[in-house]
């Protein structure tokens, strides 16, 4: 189990270093099936795992100065109280719908990354470059508030709807919406965390410690290639992958449920 949850904090940190999202949507399926962990203990580790590997593409891009500081403020404003709403509504349903709802959130995603165009024109730019926050604050808001919705009920870093937000609604370029998405990521997690609160005897912490750690290491090292290889392509890549297991977790929830419960 140790080396499965190591060769899956490599993947996810990898993904979520190079890309700024998308990676933590393997996180919860990695850690109930290929761990064996409830989905109960399942989404505060994946949280700690998402806001430490965040954390760490962070701090690789700290220094270029493409974060923009305003917006990831306005997001996660709206973020981090939704997290402790999401993980309130996440309380009040069965695992099974959870994980099967889940399963149609990765297909949405991997679908997403198939389809998107890799740098969309922004909407809300102003000639000056600068963001209009008179039309485009709304849409900031509705963004976090979505994105710390998924993350409290998920355990997803929510970063797959917060850089074509950043994109397309605010106009940031990508190496500006992939950095601001990683603060915000990494507040919104850390939110979702403390909400789950209750469930943080439930983590197995070698298993979280291997976890984490692995994902934090690939995740600065992937912040660093992230410019020297194609990421259209591994995004494409990616996609399949999660649209992959999107139809396992689907599957299992629907026709093996008792996989859920180790039965």
């Amino acid at each position: 189990m140790t080396a499965l949850a190591g060769l899956f904090g490599l993947v996810i940190g990898a993904v979520l270093g190079m890309l700024g999202a998308g990676g933590s949507i393997l996180a919860v399926p990695a850690l109930v099936y290929g761990v064996g962990m409830p989905l109960s203990s399942a989404v505060p580790t994946s949280l700690l795992v998402v806001a430490v590997s965040a954390l760490g593409g962070l701090a690789v891009r700290w220094r270029l100065g493409v974060i923009r500081w305003p917006v990831a403020l306005v997001l996660t404003a709206a973020g981090v109280p939704a997290a402790f709403a999401g993980t309130a509504l996440g309380r009040q349903i069965p695992e099974r719908w959870s994980l099967l709802a889940f399963g149609v959130l990765m297909a949405v995603v991997a679908a997403r990354m198939l389809t998107a165009p890799a740098e969309p024109a922004g909407a809300c730019r102003t000639r000056g470059g600068k963001v209009d926050w008179r039309s485009c604050l709304p849409k900031a808001l509705a963004a976090g508030a979505v994105v710390g919705l998924l993350t409290g009920l998920f355990g997803v870093g929510g970063g797959f709807v917060m850089v074509p937000a950043l994109t397309l609604l605010l106009g940031l370029t990508a190496l500006e919406a992939v950095a601001t998405s990683l603060v915000v990521i990494t507040i919104t997690s850390l939110a979702g965390l403390a909400a789950h609160v209750a469930s943080a005897s439930a983590i197995d912490p070698g298993i979280t410690a291997i976890f984490t750690g692995t994902a934090l290491l690939a995740s600065a090292v992937a912040g660093l290639l992230a410019n020297r290889l194609p990421a259209a392509t591994v995004r494409r890549a990616f996609a399949w992958v999660v649209l992959a297991v999107a139809v396992g977790v689907a599957t299992s929830a629907l026709f093996f449920p008792a996989v859920l419960h180790g039965g």
